[in-house]
């Protein structure tokens, strides 16, 4: 019996010839990564577990996203710690602030997250990196220390799903749409602690920046890690960025799933996440008389060159609607750069939009971009929890670049079809 890519890069992690959906394996970490809110509380319990020296200072990824620039001291002296942090312990591969952007972003763009490597991250969209091949979960900070010490992991091995996407998407139906409408037809607990496996047509057409959003939201289903397998666009994505050999891994013929899924997405329309649940999915057909305050694009999820190209075509011409604040968020400052070069930056703030420096943002109820009591956002952003954008008392919808931007134009949420050209 066969392997799928999950158990393959699982069984090499851990040193064995085959591995079984259930089994507790030993395994060697590829790479481990922390951020300026999760770093601390790391670093700290590796010093309660008597950690002097990492276990592979090449192998540590150390970035600075969530609250950028510092916005209190406590803040500032998180960022601190973990400067002091790198610098005692040589850890190479460090972005401050204004020499990066997010974490998920940056992982990958940087050709720090490669193929067929285990990948564990102090963040829960950790799963990201499955774009290019390589099995990423999150871990709590104290998990992470652990890792920090001995360079391995204890794992359970997932079952695995397949979801293989058939046809052809219409105009402006993105990768967001996608994994949103997966989301609704399976469920916050469609996959818990599996490996969600993406195929089919739609998948090996679909570029890095895609399957990033795509993987990005399989824990919002609940899963352990959402990969897709490597092949030649991933291959291209990662020529330049990595200069490390690549290790691809992709499934045998036989290999074994728990369940498998095909869905035909040649009638898929944009979706929209309703409050407050992120399985709470509707057609955008179905969501009408929305008024917003707040359109924001950005995120691990969906502030790529990609998005923001997206997002302009929508608004170059046109105005944000008065009352509403548009923000946008490239997600690193290399995507930042092009999109200067290619006058995306213009096109927004000559629509009235805000571009804010690459940073996590309001999408963990963070620094900037607050929300009050009553008010309604739609974000292209991963979660639309009770008080995740600020006031617990506020609603955030979750939708596509596209037609966030569209909203933005409308003043309420609008379908980015509505305004094609």
């Amino acid at each position: 019996m066969g392997l799928n890519v999950a158990e393959k890069i699982l069984a090499r992690a851990s040193g064995a010839k085959t591995v079984t959906p259930g089994q507790i394996i030993d395994a060697h970490v590829d790479l481990a990564m922390i951020h300026d809110l999760t770093g601390p509380l790391t670093v700290k319990s590796f010093g309660e577990m008597g950690g002097e020296k990492v276990w592979d200072q090449s192998r540590i990824l150390v970035i600075f996203d969530h609250l950028v620039p510092a916005d209190t001291v406590r803040t500032a002296g998180f960022h601190k710690t973990l400067r002091q942090f790198v610098k005692d312990q040589g850890i190479a591969s460090f972005y401050d602030v204004g020499r990066g952007g997010v974490c998920h972003q940056l992982s990958v763009e940087k050709g720090h997250a490669r193929p067929g490597e285990l990948i564990i991250g102090a963040d829960s969209h950790t799963c990201t990196y499955g774009a290019v091949g390589a099995f990423a979960t999150g871990v709590g900070a104290t998990d992470m220390a652990a890792v920090l010490v001995t360079g391995r992991i204890w794992l359970k091995v997932p079952e695995s799903l397949r979801l293989r996407l058939e046809g052809n998407l219409g105009r402006l139906v993105s990768a967001k749409d996608v994994i949103l409408h997966l989301i609704g037809q399976l469920g916050a607990d469609g996959a818990v602690y599996n490996a969600v496996v993406f195929s089919g047509p739609i998948m090996s057409r679909m570029s890095v920046d895609g399957r990033m959003t795509v993987c990005n939201m399989a824990v919002e289903m609940g899963a352990k890690a959402g990969i897709v397998e490597p092949d030649e666009v991933t291959l291209r994505y990662l020529e330049g960025r990595t200069s490390a050999p690549l290790r691809p891994l992709v499934g045998d013929r036989d290999a074994q799933y728990a369940e498998e899924y095909m869905y035909d997405l040649s009638k898929l329309e944009p979706q929209v996440a309703c409050p407050h649940s992120v399985e709470n999915v509707k057609p955008i057909s179905e969501v009408r008389d929305v008024d917003i305050d707040q359109a924001l694009i950005g995120s691990c999820t969906n502030g790529r060159l990609e998005d923001l190209k997206a997002a302009s075509h929508v608004m170059e011409g046109r105005k944000v609607k008065e009352g509403v604040r548009a923000l946008i968020i490239p997600a690193s400052q290399e995507v930042y750069a092009a999109a200067l070069r290619e006058g995306l930056l213009e096109t927004f703030v000559k629509a009235g939009a805000l571009v804010c420096n690459p940073n996590c943002g309001p999408c963990l109820g963070g620094h900037m971009g607050l929300l009050s009591d009553g008010e309604v956002c739609i974000s292209s952003t991963n979660r639309n929890f009770i008080g995740r954008m600020g006031s617990t008392k506020a609603f955030v919808y979750l939708a596509s670049p596209a037609t966030v931007a569209a909203s933005a134009v409308a003043g309420r949420i609008t379908d980015p079809r509505s305004l094609a050209r």
